[in-house]
């Protein structure tokens, strides 16, 4: 049926979440969370349930409250290397690849909570071009939902964060970009929820052209909801 939400959006500048938004990783992520909270006397589920958008020692403090955060740092860095080892079942998100050729030309950047070598063995396991401009991990001091890595990829980019749209899967990367002020494009089934501007399943409804003026037109097909 037909969406309440706008069926075009317009901007200057595209801030693009990697996992789940355009590559699909959740294989290899909840077969490592699974062992961890396995491992630490926790319900595998639960903790599924918080580990989408966030950095892995924000995770980890969220499941586990009460341990130094020394710990969760130590710890995340194990999970990282794992996580970068493993790209079993790693694939674009549907209709990720024309995406990206679309915008290859137009002002974009990668704000994700993998650091950068976990980016680029997953944006290469899934066949995708590295974006020029990039915010991982290891150049933001706070995890989402802090809105700090969108706010600089916008920085970087040369924008005010109202003229830009980001992209995003999960509950604490719609809020990060909430609170930097921008425009949400939510893509798959975690933000469906999640009352982003706009919703779709995946990419491949999604058409893009740029003005003669610098904007970015979005255009969503009929499946978007």
């Amino acid at each position: 049926m037909p969406a309440t939400a706008p069926s075009v959006l317009t901007a200057r500048a595209l801030l693009l979440d990697m996992d789940g938004t355009i590559v699909n990783s959740d294989a290899v992520v909840e077969r490592c969370w699974r062992q961890w909270a396995t491992e630490h006397g926790l319900d595998p589920e639960a903790a599924l349930k918080v580990v989408h958008g966030r950095q892995g020692y924000a995770t980890m403090a969220a499941l586990l409250p009460d341990r130094p955060m020394e710990q969760n740092y130590a710890e995340n860095r194990v999970m990282l290397a794992q996580e970068t080892a493993d790209t079993e079942g790693v694939v674009p998100v549907a209709g990720a690849p024309a995406f990206l050729a679309a915008i290859a030309g137009l002002p974009h950047a990668l704000v994700t909570s993998a650091d950068e070598t976990l980016a680029r063995a997953r944006m290469t396991a899934a066949g995708l071009p590295m974006p020029q401009t990039r915010v991982t991990a290891e150049r933001v001091g706070a995890s989402k939902p802090d809105p700090e890595g969108f706010l600089k990829g916008a920085a970087e980019l040369g924008f005010a964060p109202a003229d830009c749209v980001a992209f995003e899967d999960s509950e604490a990367g719609i809020e990060a970009a909430r609170a930097a002020g921008m425009r949400v494009v939510g893509v798959g089934p975690r933000a469906k929820s999640l009352s982003p501007d706009v919703h779709v399943e995946d990419l491949t409804g999604l058409r893009v052209t740029a003005g003669p003026d610098g904007l970015i037109h979005l255009t969503f097909g009929p499946a978007h909801v």
